[in-house]
């Protein structure tokens, strides 16, 4: 599919340090052997390539692994940092430049990887939450994003606004198409009342606010974003309606349950799920993923780090 052939293109343009923090995953070992025979990154597998942050980055890493472990307020404080877990080196390593990228999940929840990175990279300046998406490919190779699908189980007006902004800098990152955002409800335009429907309402406002430069717009119901025809009558004044391309769902219920049907019964690839808002690229995986899942979020991984570490 075209938008694969333009990833692997940019990521052989500019490889970046990757790691995959699944140590002794043999899917993970795959990648990385893959990833390295096709020039697509210069990809290390944690436990097998190295086992310690000191072992590579020396004094940087010490001084992080100090500064995290003595945390005295905040979250974190009296919650030491476990040095010898895997995915924690791999962020850390992130962390102190030394690596551009980490993927992990193969073998760790999403919690655990969430939760390393919000420990160990932070969030980002300027972002509400962190939150996740999926990139899908339809059979036909439209692109869309689906977002969030993995972190906020029941977001509130202000994090719903930073996964609409979030998404749609991935969408308009890893398609080069511009990020049309529907905020979605089962209410369109004032069809129906209810505090949901309200968070959605607020949210996008949030969102139209802090982003004005992006095609954002909600509420809106899902066919009322998709079909053009059902837009026309049910938004006829948006510019969204009918026409989306980053749809934002009101919480991971439906987020979630909506990227599966769309992959199993809708035939379209699934990437991710991509985390967005840390302070550094961190992707999950699901624990379900074949090899080819680990290259091309790994892929994705360096392809975004590459922007951040322009040739």
């Amino acid at each position: 599919m075209s938008v694969l052939e333009d990833w692997y293109s940019s990521a052989r343009a500019n490889p970046q340090r990757i790691i995959l923090a699944d140590a002794d995953d043999q899917r993970a070992v795959g990648a990385a052997d893959r990833l390295n025979a096709q020039g697509l990154a210069e990809a290390l597998v944690a436990g097998r390539d190295f086992d310690s942050l000191v072992e590579i980055a020396h004094d940087p890493a010490e001084r992080l692994v100090e500064e995290l472990a003595g945390t005295a307020t905040g979250p974190w404080a009296g919650r030491r940092l476990d040095v010898d877990d895997p995915l924690v080196v791999s962020a850390a390593l992130v962390k102190t430049g030394w690596a551009a990228g980490c993927v992990g999940g193969a073998s760790r929840s999403s919690a655990e990887v969430v939760r390393a990175g919000l420990r160990v990279l932070g969030v980002a300046p300027g972002v509400e939450a962190v939150s996740s998406c999926f990139f899908l490919v339809l059979p036909d190779g439209r692109a869309m994003v689906y977002g969030d699908c993995g972190v906020l189980p029941d977001p509130d007006d202000q994090q719903l606004a930073s996964v609409a902004v979030s998404s749609a800098a991935t969408f308009a990152q890893l398609s080069g198409e511009e990020p049309r955002v529907a905020m979605l409800s089962f209410s369109t335009k004032g069809s129906a009342q209810h505090p949901r429907v309200d968070k959605v309402r607020s949210a996008t406002a949030i969102a139209q606010q802090a982003a004005p430069h992006l095609q954002i717009d909600g509420e809106l119901q899902f066919d009322a974003a998709w079909v053009p025809a059902v837009g026309e009558v049910k938004a006829p004044v948006s510019d969204v309606a009918g026409r989306a391309n980053v749809f934002v769902f009101p919480d991971l219920d439906s987020g979630n349950i909506a990227y599966k049907i769309t992959e199993r019964l809708g035939g379209a690839l699934a990437f991710g799920p991509l985390l967005q808002g840390l302070d550094g690229v961190l992707h999950d995986l699901s624990r379900g993923c074949s090899e080819d899942d680990i290259v091309n979020v790994a892929v994705i991984a360096s392809i975004q780090a590459s922007a951040l570490r322009p040739l």
